[in-house]
């Protein structure tokens, strides 16, 4: 920096150098967000409703379902191995002139083989506190189903709740599936129970079916049921259990 001295003060002009590095930070922090103006454009796109917070701490859902996988991996692992064992041994015991070509025995352990893992991929887990786990494998449609149903899982029964605004203080059955079909973009608006009997496309889904009548409506998401009428048993609306679907008529979202 230039010094000068100005009625007995010593006065210091910036440096071409310094004058240009300040301006190259201002227009980085710029660039990263830092200093905007307006709105930005991210705040302009359409955004999917926001879930109202839950009543109960909501875990990282995808760390879990990470672990989860891991978890079903390592114990499939282990059944591999100790089948390789169990089968060294029958070799080792079993008379060379032996007759039997199947090993009955192996049917069964290979049916079991890797099936917690597959079940950690592409089904959804129930949580004791009654939150539900998304499969590693799930689209995002899937998961965001999953993960606004949590927000609103342990809110209480209210007819009419979630037709009048989406965050409401509590939530009947069509109002509750409206929500979570909603928060994954699948659903415009809310739609009672016999609306939803016509509602995308006819019969069950791969991942996501909702079932419907006159009177009710519930969710089956990748086999997990999310359902009103769970909250009478574990206070949640999920549920590892199904229920009888006699009389409701089955939708599902087109692709899912």
């Amino acid at each position: 920096m230039d010094c000068r001295s100005k009625g007995g003060m010593r006065l210091h002009r910036p440096s071409r150098s310094f004058l240009a590095g300040v301006a190259l930070v201002a227009v980085a922090a710029t660039g990263a967000g830092v200093v905007t103006s307006g709105t930005p454009a991210a705040a302009r796109s359409t955004a999917r409703i926001a879930p109202v917070p839950s009543p109960l701490p909501v875990p990282p859902v995808l760390e879990m379902a990470a672990q989860r996988l891991e978890r079903a991996q390592a114990a499939q692992a282990r059944t591999e191995e100790r089948a390789v064992r169990t089968a060294a041994r029958k070799r080792t015991t079993r008379p060379k002139a032996s007759t039997q070509t199947v090993d009955p025995t192996a049917i069964g352990e290979r049916a079991s083989r890797s099936s917690g893992a597959d079940e950690a991929l592409v089904t959804a887990d129930v949580l004791d506190n009654g939150i539900a786990l998304p499969p590693f494998d799930a689209p995002s449609e899937v998961r965001a189903i999953i993960e606004s149903g949590n927000a609103i899982a342990r809110t209480p029964y209210k007819w009419g709740g979630g037709h009048g605004k989406w965050q409401d203080t509590g939530y009947d059955c069509s109002g509750s599936v409206s929500f979570a079909l909603a928060s994954a973009g699948l659903l415009a608006g809310p739609l009672d129970s016999g609306r939803l009997m016509s509602w995308g496309s006819p019969g069950k889904g791969k991942w996501v079916t909702v079932w419907a009548n006159a009177g009710h409506t519930f969710l089956e998401v990748a086999g997990v049921r999310f359902d009103t009428g769970g909250t009478r048993v574990t206070g949640s609306r999920w549920q590892a259990t199904g229920r009888s679907t006699a009389g409701f008529v089955a939708r599902h979202p087109a692709g899912l």
